[in-house]
Parts: C-alpha cells; sequence; structure tokens
C-alpha cells in the first residue's frame, strides 16, 4: 500500500477520477491550472450545486451529510463527498458515499475509482467498513449501486500511486491519444495531442524507412 512523504500536496480526491480517464488531463488541471469549460462541464457544475449546499439531514432512521470533507493520511488525499448516507450497525454509524453525476453509466471506470477513493477516506476517518457506495446518475435519474471488492480497490490504489509520483516529480506525461476520450474532454484544445503525437510518428515512419533500405 502507497504511503507518500508528509511534505507533499494532498492528492485532490477529484484528481483521481481525472487520472483513471487520462493522467496527462489530471496533471493539466491540478499541477499546470489549466482548466476549460464545455457543455459537459457546465451540466456537472448546475448538477454539483445541489450538494454543495452542504448540512446534515436525518430521515428513517439515515443521517444525511452534504458536502462532506474527507482525507486519508495514508493515501494523502483530501476533498468532499457529495452526499455520504449513515447507517446504524452493530458496531457504530456505517457510511454510505453518493457521488452525482451527470449523463449516464461510462464504459471506463473513472466514476467508480473516485467512489472508491472517496470510501477508502471514509474507512481511515470512521474506523468502519464502507463495503459499497452509489453514483446518481442525471440522465437516468437513478443510483447505479458500486461494490468495493479487491479488483476496483487495487485499481482506485494503483491510480493514487501514479498520481503520486506525478505530483511528486511535478511532470505531465506525454499524452497518448484516444478518439472517444480525446473528443469529449474539455482540454482538448490546451493539450492538442496530436501535436505532440505527429512529430513521434514522423520519427516512426523515418526509422522504419531507414530499416528497410529508404534514404
Amino acid at each position: 500500500m502507497p504511503h507518500l512523504p508528509a511534505e507533499t500536496e494532498p492528492i485532490p480526491l477529484s484528481a483521481v477520477q481525472h487520472a483513471v480517464y487520462c493522467l496527462r488531463q489530471a496533471a493539466l488541471i491540478h499541477l499546470e491550472r489549466l482548466w476549460a469549460e464545455n457543455r459537459f462541464t457546465a451540466e456537472g457544475d448546475v448538477l454539483h450545486a445541489v450538494a454543495d449546499k452542504g448540512g446534515t439531514r436525518r430521515g428513517r432512521g439515515v443521517r444525511r451529510a452534504m458536502s462532506l470533507p474527507l482525507a486519508s493520511t495514508r493515501l494523502n488525499l483530501t476533498g468532499m463527498a457529495d452526499l455520504v448516507e449513515f447507517s446504524p450497525g452493530p458496531t457504530g454509524e456505517r457510511a454510505f458515499p453518493v457521488e452525482y453525476k451527470r449523463g449516464k453509466p461510462k464504459l471506463h471506470r473513472a466514476d467508480e475509482v473516485q467512489l472508491c477513493a472517496q470510501a477508502l477516506c471514509l474507512e481511515e476517518m470512521t474506523g468502519q467498513p464502507v463495503p459499497e457506495g452509489a453514483l446518481y446518475y442525471a440522465e437516468t435519474h437513478r443510483r447505479v449501486t458500486v461494490p468495493f471488492d479487491a479488483d476496483l480497490r487495487s485499481l482506485t490504489e494503483a491510480t493514487v500511486a501514479a498520481l503520486a509520483q506525478v505530483f511528486a516529480t511535478l511532470q505531465t506525461p506525454a499524452p497518448t491519444p484516444h478518439k472517444s476520450r480525446c473528443r469529449g474532454c474539455s482540454l482538448h484544445e490546451l493539450c492538442r495531442p496530436e501535436t505532440f503525437a505527429r512529430p513521434v510518428k514522423a520519427w516512426r515512419d523515418r526509422m522504419l524507412s531507414q530499416s528497410l533500405g529508404g534514404p
């Protein structure tokens, strides 16, 4: 399990989601402080405005805390949970994190990893296991339950470790163009992955030509 030096800047929970989607995107946002709005980010801002009001409510034996600050010393994470529902259990309250997302469930696991990172923080903060949480998608108006199994926990900790390396070296990774993800990324014009990839392609073509006896 990764442990980071105390002097390392804390890793935002939001960066974990960005890193699963694209590690370069995470570095551009959280190291180089670049950001650009598009339709998707604007819709996300509107959705989170509800959760960002904060506060605690009770109903049917469940305590609901909105905009709850989270942190993990072991993983050097910090951030905010949209909603955490606390239910009574045999050894104390058990936390159930809920993250609000625009759109609908995705093919990649970025949302699940962000939610799992929140669960790891809650486990450290409460001393209680957090076996599952939920993602609420605005397009479908439904919750998707996410079990925090061994595979998801391993992916989450590996993502945090990769981010820790980026934060420690202050080096933004080179782009690895991905057609569909790059197209939907709000930072596409700032990142310009094709521009970076073009010299690499030219060098590769030149080496191939030389190996085949070309000029």
